[in-house]
Parts: structure tokens; C-alpha cells; sequence
């Protein structure tokens, strides 16, 4: 029977490229390893690196770039947080200077950092050389399997060898040092190696024919040294710190390995006691990583989530510098609470760090690219407000009334429909708009105010002229009554307006008693027109060039008039009475170009009225 359970525990594999194993992993025969990877990220400490200057944490990393086969990677990774951690003060204290100093905070651009060109290069030089290093290192492992395989091999011709083992003892002795000596080789095949290896010594062991003397002090010493071992093993129990008990039994179990054989009656005692010992340690070892594992895993999940927070914000669908504001301050407050949670899984913790600083970047230049074209588009809306001021002070004197108040209502619904200007210009612009307005509009009211006095003056001036014309006796010969009539009219058309709701009806009234009039002096509706015309040129005398424009209307019609009748007397002279119809048609005609007639007549005698109009105001003017 071989004795298979004295140094059966996997060969040590300390590399940090080497994939996670769980240290609970035991079988009756073997207690599975963690790699040194994951007890050196187990234990996150507080970073030197936090504390150095941007220029020191790149002459620090170019020390790495120059040696990488010296360093771990929490060191890298820990010189790369600290790095971007001096980046983003640098940019908050620019800020906070840029807004000390009168900028807007909207307005701000984070400056470009001279170093982060260089940083990136130097961690390309880091990325290749353990990319190098990791290459190499699976290679020499290829290699140093192949040496163990042969050294296996010469164990194995020793066994088989016919001579006596006693003499092939130094050469046995010198394959178990090259053994020792080759360490790293692939995890995969690091158990089925080493128990062929721990078989086929045990073998040689049980044939070699030492002395009794020789092989119990051999034996004897062996079992000194794994009980001492086994004591050391079991301590560890008690050692309050899981991690530290874990690197102290690695120690153990290295020697224990590299210790020989012990009498057969005791191999399955002593490896059954250092068993139970390091299946205590790894049980406390294994509860220590999975707490770990598990808080960085909740550590990850809630950095995750604030990621998709930021990159879930819909900057299309905020319009409005508050809106930006708001979810600045929620952004700003997620970047606080993300300084609060812990390491996340290493594979992972780079990588969500990178996501999280590209989701607060992408938002604050979405914010910086808003409020640079809300600026200007605040100086175009400026722009848009002084043309308006302009256009307003130009108008503030007119005492068109009626235009300009429709004028400025229409240009204070312009200043509506454009947009915000700046707060500082906001309200002199307003102030400098709004006062042409009101200056504009106190004139109005207060000569509309007058006005309206006025018209209540000429509201009794104009009821008194038609209570004359009602009143006018009726044996008052024709040629009397004509007179007073011509000049009752010429005072109505001289009086100026009276209140637009008492118009139509002194109107109607006034019509109604002039009518009864020049129907009492026979006059014909021509005469009427004349009558009436003739009445109206006073006031045209008294508006500049408007005799002479009514001149030419007047002209004008004639001679349209006068080619209209031309065209009826052309077709007169084409048409015959041989029917009924012709002769309604016929009729129609004549009628039609008398009536021309009679206002071509009329038309006339208002053009010569308009040239003694103003032939008088030619010999007032001389006079004067």
C-alpha cells in the first residue's frame, strides 16, 4: 500500500494573470488554492498614490512603464484613480475661479490639461509591457511542465530500474531539488502533476533499501518537523485577522509539501490532522472573500446605477436654464454619493469609472454647448430689442394717433415673441422700451381728452345747426332760404367731429332736414351734389395741396366718363328697333349715356367750383 495522503496538496501558483479559485474547493485528497491575485485585491488600503500630485503620479507611473514585471496592478490602478481624481479638482477649482472672477457658471469651459496626453501614452507603454509579460509567463509555464514531466519520467526509470535503489538514492535526491527548484506551471494541470509526482516518489521510498537505522531517523525527523507544522496549522484558528491567517498557513503548507515522507503507520494521522487544520483556515478564508466579494459586488452595482442615472438624463427635452440647473445639481450630487461607495470587483472597477466620468462629461458639455447658444441667442434677442427701442423712441412724438397706437400695440407683441436677453440688459432694455411706450400713449390720452371735450363742443354746435335748418321759416322767400342753407351747411362741414356715438344719428337728422329744404327750393339732384360739394371746399382750402389732388381725381373721372359715353353713342349707332328686344336694349342705352351726361355736367361745374376756390385763395394770399 503507498501512502498517498502525505504531500498531496496542490503546488503553490502565485501569479496575478491566473483565474479566481475558491479556496472552499476541497476534496478528500486536495485543498484548492486562491491565487495571489485575489488576496492582494482582498485587502483595499488606503492609497499613497491619492495623495501625490499629478507630476508625481506620472513619474511614478514611468517608474512602472520602466520595471512592470515589479509591480502589481492595485498599484496601477490605484496611480490611475488618483490620477483623473487631481484632473477633476483642477477643472472644479478652474471653475470655481472662472465664477469668483464675474463668469457665468453656464458660460464655463473646462480648460485642456497638458499632462493627459502624456498620462495616456505612459499607460499604453504599461498596457503592452504586461501584455508582453503575460505572454512570457504562460510560455515559460509551457516549458517549466515539460521539465517536470521528465523529471517524472527518470522517477519512474528509477523504480523501474533493476539495480539497487540504494544506489540510485543521490540521483533521487537530485530530481526532487530540480523539482523543487521548477515552480510556475499552467493551474490546470498543477494536481494531476503533482500527485503523479508525490506517487512515484512514495513508490521509490517504499523500495529503498536503507537500513533501519537510516530510515527511521529519516522518518522520525520528517514527522518532527509536519508535526510542528500541524501545531503551527492549528493556531491559525484563532488568528482574528482570516486574511493574514490564510498567508501564514500558505507558508505551512509550502514546507509541509517540501517535507519527506513519514513511517506508513503515521502518514494517514498526520495528513488527516494538517488537513482538518487548513480546511479551518480556507472555511474562514473563503467566508472572509465572499463578504468582500459580495460588498464589492453591491459596491458595483450601485455605481451601475448611477451611471444609467446620468446617461438616462434627456438633455433634447430641456429647454430652459432651469431645467439644465436642476438636473446639474442632481448630477453633482450623484458625483458626491459615488465618492462615498467602495472599490467595485477589480476586472470591473476601471472600466465603471471610465462609464461613470464619460456619463458626467457628455452631460456638463451638453450643458456648457446649451448655455453657449443660449448666449447668443440671448445678444441676437438683444440685438432684436434695441431695433424695437429704436423704432419706438422714433415714433413716441407722433401725434397720428390712431396709426402709431396700432403701430406700437403691434411692435409690443413683437417684443413678446422674442425671446430672453441677458439678466444684466434684461431690465434697461425693458425700462428703455417700455418708456418710449408710455410717453407715447400719455400724449394720446391727454389730447384724446381734449378732444373729447371738443367733440362735445361741436356735438352742440351741429345740434344747433340742425334745429336752425328745422326751424327755418317757410315763407322765407327761395333765393333767402337758399343763402341761409348754403350757410348752415358751409358751418356744419366747418365744425370738426363729435363723439362717434352720437354720429349717425345727428347725421341721419341733419340729412333729413336738408333734403326737406332743397325740396322746398325745387332744386334737382344735381344741384343737391353741387350745393353740397360746394360746401365741403372750404375745409380742403384749409388742408394745403387737397384742392389741387380733388382737381385731378375730379379730371380724371371726367375723362373716363367722357370715353365711357363715347363707347354708348358707338353702339347706339350699331343697334335697331326691328324687335321688342332691340328696343329694350335701345332704351337701356340711351338712359345709361344720359345719365353720363348729367354727371359729366356735374363733374364739371364741381371742377370749376374747385378753380374759384381757389383763384380766392390766390387773392386772399396777395392780400395778405
Amino acid at each position: 500500500m503507498t501512502d498517498t495522503h502525505d504531500t498531496n496538496l496542490p503546488e503553490k501558483q502565485v501569479e496575478l494573470e491566473e483565474a479566481k479559485t475558491t479556496a472552499a474547493d476541497t476534496t478528500e485528497q486536495n485543498l484548492a488554492e486562491i491565487p495571489a491575485e485575489e488576496t492582494d485585491k482582498e485587502e483595499p488600503k488606503e492609497q499613497p498614490a491619492q495623495k501625490l500630485t499629478k507630476e508625481e503620479i506620472l513619474a511614478r507611473l514611468k517608474e512602472i512603464a520602466a520595471h512592470v514585471e515589479a509591480t502589481n496592478k492595485a498599484d496601477i490602478d490605484s496611480l490611475k484613480q488618483a490620477y483623473y481624481k487631481a484632473h477633476n479638482s483642477e477643472v472644479e477649482a478652474a471653475k470655481k475661479q472662472f465664477i469668483d472672477n464675474g463668469g457665468d457658471e453656464e458660460n464655463f469651459i473646462p480648460p485642456t490639461d497638458p499632462t493627459e496626453e502624456e498620462y495616456k501614452n505612459i499607460m499604453s507603454v504599461i498596457k503592452e509591457k504586461r501584455n508582453e509579460m503575460a505572454a512570457e509567463l504562460e510560455k515559460q509555464k509551457e516549458m517549466n511542465l515539460q521539465v517536470k514531466l521528465s523529471i517524472i519520467e527518470e522517477l519512474k526509470d528509477l523504480i523501474e530500474s533493476p539495480e539497487d535503489p540504494n544506489k540510485n538514492y543521490a540521483e533521487f535526491k537530485k530530481l526532487q531539488q530540480q523539482w523543487n527548484e521548477t515552480t510556475l506551471i499552467p493551474a490546470a494541470k498543477a494536481n494531476e502533476l503533482w500527485k503523479n509526482y508525490q506517487l512515484y516518489v512514495e513508490k521509490f521510498y517504499d523500495l529503498l533499501k536503507l537500513n533501519n537505522e537510516f530510515r527511521e531517523y529519516d522518518f522520525r525527523k520528517n514527522l518532527e518537523i509536519k508535526q510542528r507544522l500541524c501545531e503551527a496549522a492549528e493556531k491559525l484558528a484563532d488568528e482574528p485577522d482570516a486574511v493574514s491567517a490564510y498567508h501564514q498557513w500558505q507558508k505551512l503548507d509550502k514546507e509541509f509539501r517540501e517535507t519527506g515522507p513519514v513511517s506508513k503507520e503515521q502518514r494517514d494521522e498526520i495528513w488527516a490532522r494538517f488537513k482538518a487544520a487548513s480546511s479551518a483556515v480556507h472555511k474562514r478564508h473563503q467566508q472572509h472573500y465572499e463578504a468582500l466579494k459580495a460588498e464589492e459586488q453591491n459596491n458595483l452595482d450601485q455605481k451601475t446605477v448611477i451611471c444609467e442615472i446620468i446617461e438616462a438624463i434627456d438633455c433634447e427635452g430641456m429647454t430652459s436654464p432651469l431645467q439644465w440647473e436642476e438636473k446639474a445639481q442632481e448630477v453633482i450630487a450623484l458625483q458626491a454619493k459615488w465618492k462615498t461607495i467602495g472599490f467595485a470587483p477589480q476586472r470591473m472597477n476601471t472600466a465603471i469609472y471610465e462609464r461613470f466620468h464619460k456619463a458626467c462629461d457628455d452631460f456638463f458639455h451638453k450643458r456648457t454647448a446649451f448655455f453657449k447658444e443660449l448666449k447668443e441667442r440671448m445678444s441676437q434677442n438683444l440685438e432684436k430689442k434695441k431695433a424695437l427701442c429704436e423704432k419706438a423712441e422714433a415714433l413716441k412724438d407722433s401725434t397720428d394717433w390712431k396709426t402709431t397706437s396700432e403701430t406700437l400695440t403691434n411692435l409690443q407683441k413683437e417684443w413678446k415673441a422674442i425671446g430672453p436677453v441677458n439678466k444684466r440688459y434684461s431690465n434697461d432694455i425693458w425700462k428703455r422700451f417700455i418708456t418710449a411706450c408710455d410717453y407715447f400713449f400719455e400724449q394720446r390720452n391727454q389730447a384724446l381728452s381734449a378732444q373729447r371735450g371738443q367733440e362735445q363742443e361741436n356735438l352742440q354746435k351741429k345740434k344747433e345747426i340742425v334745429e336752425k335748418l328745422e326751424a327755418l321759416d317757410t315763407e322765407t322767400d327761395s333765393e333767402e332760404a337758399a343763402r341761409v342753407l348754403k350757410e348752415y351747411m358751409k358751418e356744419w362741414n366747418a365744425t370738426g367731429y363729435v363723439p362717434i356715438k352720437e354720429k349717425d344719428k345727428l347725421q341721419k337728422r341733419y340729412r333729413a332736414a336738408v333734403d326737406k329744404l332743397f325740396d322746398r327750393l325745387n332744386l334737382s339732384a344735381a344741384q343737391k351734389k353741387l350745393t353740397t360739394f360746394r360746401t365741403t371746399l372750404g375745409a380742403m382750402a384749409e388742408s394745403g395741396n387737397q384742392l389741387y389732388r380733388e382737381r385731378e381725381r375730379l379730371t380724371r373721372i371726367c375723362e373716363n366718363m367722357k370715353n365711357e359715353l363715347m363707347t354708348y353713342e358707338n353702339n347706339l349707332g350699331f343697334l335697331t328697333t326691328t324687335s321688342k328686344k332691340g328696343n329694350s336694349l335701345l332704351d337701356e342705352l340711351h338712359r345709361k349715356a344720359e345719365k353720363l351726361r348729367n354727371d359729366i355736367e356735374l363733374t364739371k361745374q364741381k371742377i370749376k367750383a374747385i378753380d374759384e376756390a381757389i383763384k380766392k385763395e390766390g387773392e386772399e394770399g396777395k392780400e395778405a
